[in-house]
């Protein structure tokens, strides 16, 4: 299947309303418009197994349940589901966890459109980032 902007399905999660707000505005700006959004780790579970998305942003520091255990869970899920966690206290800890546990990648907050079209340009063009 030929994947480009607008058939890309993304699921944002972020406990920040204001946080999810901006980012998908930049991503309808820039022409995606197939977005999904949860607000905690278990939102997304529950997303992702509803809906199959191309590309996750993940949070890590989340009520109800974390970005790291809505990862394990994702991954169960769906394997090839792309997921990129997404934090402002990233440590290398955190990091290491998030790629053990089957992140595709990882990006600290504030995260910019710059970043997030080489990611999702990545996963157009099939390359991914593993």
């Amino acid at each position: 299947m030929i994947m480009d902007r607008f058939s890309l399905k993304i699921l944002l999660c972020d406990d920040s309303v204001m946080i999810r707000k901006k980012f998908i505005g930049m991503l309808n700006e820039n022409g995606f418009t197939n977005i999904l959004e949860a607000q905690d780790g278990q939102a997304a579970v529950d997303l992702c197994k509803e809906h199959d998305p191309d590309l996750v942003f993940l949070d890590i520091v989340m009520p109800n349940k974390d970005g790291l255990e809505a990862l394990v869970e994702i991954k169960q899920h769906n394997p090839d589901i792309h997921v990129v966690m997404a934090s402002s206290v990233g440590t290398q800890a955190n990091l290491l966890k998030a790629l053990k546990l089957g992140a595709n990648n990882f990006v600290q907050k504030p995260i910019t459109m710059d970043l997030v079209l080489d990611i999702v340009n990545k996963i157009i063009d099939g390359r991914g980032d593993n």
